[in-house]
């Protein structure tokens, strides 16, 4: 009998299929959290123009700026941000070495867990708990505080740490972002000091590239020592209006590709998408009351004084042309998997 005999060239032809459909050369989905949707296809399309050199949108490396809000957008925001749950934790246990705090607003309000009335204190009541919770020490101090606290602090609501209540679509969005070329900057509303000791082990933010609100600080002599003594003053705000202002004064460069989550994102994704060439801006709506919280008050969900989505952001979006990012519809897995 005949034994039948391969060409050579078909072999490698063969093989060289077989390389390209189950090899290591085949192309894994970078966003496997994602949902095949509109968003997710948004997003992959404008990475590509974008980079592709032979693209009328082509845009070089060393403008491909990227600007993540953080609150809301990259972790979870409910029922209250974590700096302030940070901060309403440093003055329980600084409360002992001021007995006045037990009859004084508003930290009698979080002494005795009355959170109502100290909402009803607003932005002042909260400035006075920054100052006496932030302020008072040295910047490598507040560092070290600030480090202790994240790695052991938990959510009341998920019983993980807060670095574990980030959202795992937006770890994978940042990270197909990088290995494509861009850059990637959290602009905060949030303390800068507060992020920095922890951004780059969750995020792979390295500190120069977060910029956030700040307190003044000053150069002094400490027992011999030069320190920044951090003092109870507030130095920028950077929310709103303020995202632009800080992007430019830290950044220098208009980002091509903005993500936020609320009204406090409004003047970063104008500013990002009214620039020419390729933009996209994005914007994360919470409506997963199951896996996450579900408010707006857009789509008739929920008002909320954090993180708030009103109904003229929604048409904002569809104004200007930014992917809205329902939870619900267009993420599969919203925390990490963690043992």
């Amino acid at each position: 009998m005949k034994r039948s005999h391969t060409p050579p060239f078909l072999v490698a032809v063969t093989l060289g299929i077989f390389t390209v459909l189950a090899g290591p050369g085949i192309a894994a989905d970078p966003l496997p959290a994602w949902n095949d949707s509109s968003a997710k296809q948004a997003v992959l399309g404008f990475v590509a123009k974008v980079t592709n050199e032979g693209s009328a949108d082509f845009v070089p490396e060393s403008d491909r700026i990227a600007t993540f809000d953080n609150d809301g957008t990259l972790w979870v925001e409910q029922p209250i941000y974590t700096q302030l749950a940070f901060a309403l934790d440093r003055l329980r246990s600084m409360a002992p070495q001021h007995p006045e705090w037990k009859t004084q607003q508003p930290y009698k309000s979080v002494l005795d867990g009355d959170l109502e009335t100290l909402k009803t204190g607003g932005k002042h009541a909260l400035e006075q708990i920054i100052a006496a919770t932030h302020a008072g020490m040295t910047s490598d101090d507040f560092d070290k505080i600030t480090s202790d606290w994240i790695s052991t602090a938990q959510h009341p609501r998920f019983k993980r740490l807060y670095t574990e209540c980030v959202y795992q679509p937006q770890l994978e969005l940042l990270k197909y972002l990088r290995e494509n070329g861009f850059k990637t900057f959290i602009v905060s509303g949030g303390g800068i000091e507060f992020m920095r000791p922890w951004t780059e082990r969750v995020y792979g933010i390295s500190s120069p590239q977060v910029v956030g609100s700040s307190i003044a600080t000053e150069f002094q002599f400490v027992d011999g020592q030069p320190v920044l003594m951090r003092l109870p003053k507030v130095n920028f705000v950077d929310d709103k209006a303020g995202k632009p202002v800080g992007i430019g004064q830290h950044i220098g460069k208009r980002p091509i590709l903005a993500v936020g989550n609320s009204t406090g994102d409004l003047e970063m994704l104008q500013y990002t998408t009214g620039g020419s060439g390729a933009r996209l801006g994005l914007l994360v709506y919470h409506n997963d009351a199951e896996r996450e919280y579900a408010y707006g008050p857009a789509g008739g969900l929920p008002d909320s004084k954090i993180g708030t989505f009103p109904q003229s952001l929604m048409d904002d979006a569809t104004e200007n042309g930014w992917i809205v990012i329902g939870m619900k519809e267009n993420w599969n897995q919203i925390f990490p998997s963690v043992p």
